[in-house]
């Protein structure tokens, strides 16, 4: 009977824990979902978002390690991210006609730093696809948005089926410290070269945004630039490290 109450107590506490964790932070989840859809159309449901980040947080909470020293929260927020992506994916929502035109671009890219031997500017990549400027930009903005999945496609290995895949989402293995496995995966590794190979104004706009957290309005604000052009700047930079990140995964 001892057992039985102390069983008993224990599921409690953990139920009482459990809940506590939700309450504290469900609002991660609202917050993730409306930043991912600042740049997603509006036929993206942000309720569905907000529903897939809760389910990452339930399953962060069910396999967290507080003897791993990392922080609840900074595992959380990577789980709630994953999550949110798995649900874009599993959408489907880019259009088959702007998928290609961003194959177009990873190509036109590839072949001007080939030639050139040094990052390749916009203009270039115009030239490159034979198009103005004007359209170039029209290509970037309707491209934006597939750029919140491209970083978590398969990229590793020859095995790319939904349960086997690698992604920098996957290299958290399950309650180990993000930020140390992160920087200790190959993937990782290979993104911060690619990412150097970037412009200086690329780079600043992606320090601004990534590690300062600033909205796209903020970032232009900074760099004395629109909302759009800034989103198209950022659009071309997750191309271009599409296109690094693909070319490396051929070479292995």
């Amino acid at each position: 009977m001892k057992n039985a109450a102390h069983i008993a107590r224990q599921k409690s506490q953990e139920r009482s824990r459990r809940d506590e964790l939700i309450k504290k932070y469900a609002y991660l989840a609202k917050l993730s979902a409306h930043r991912l859809a600042m740049r997603l159309p509006p036929s993206v449901n942000v309720d569905d978002l907000i529903s897939a980040g809760i389910m990452g947080l339930l399953d962060a909470i069910d396999k967290f390690d507080e003897g791993r020293g990392v922080k609840f929260r900074t595992y959380a927020e990577f789980r709630i991210r994953g999550a949110m992506l798995d649900e874009l994916r599993s959408m489907d929502w880019v259009p088959r006609s702007v998928r290609k035109k961003v194959q177009e671009i990873e190509k036109a890219v590839v072949k001007v730093e080939k030639r050139e031997n040094r990052p390749a500017d916009a203009e270039e990549i115009a030239l490159e696809l034979g198009v103005d400027m004007e359209t170039y930009q029209a290509m970037l903005s309707k491209a934006g948005g597939i750029e919140l999945v491209s970083l978590d496609e398969p990229l590793w290995g020859n095995d790319n089926t939904k349960d086997r895949r690698r992604t920098h989402v996957d290299l958290l293995q399950d309650g180990g410290d993000p930020n140390q496995d992160l920087m200790q995966s190959e993937f990782q590794q290979v993104l911060a070269q690619s990412i150097g190979t970037l412009s200086e104004k690329e780079q600043q706009i992606l320090s601004l945004y990534y590690k300062e957290e600033l909205t796209l309005k903020e970032v232009g604000e900074v760099m004395g630039l629109t909302e759009s052009r800034i989103c198209q700047i950022h659009t071309q930079c997750m191309i271009k490290l599409r296109a690094k990140l693909k070319a490396q995964e051929a070479r292995m």
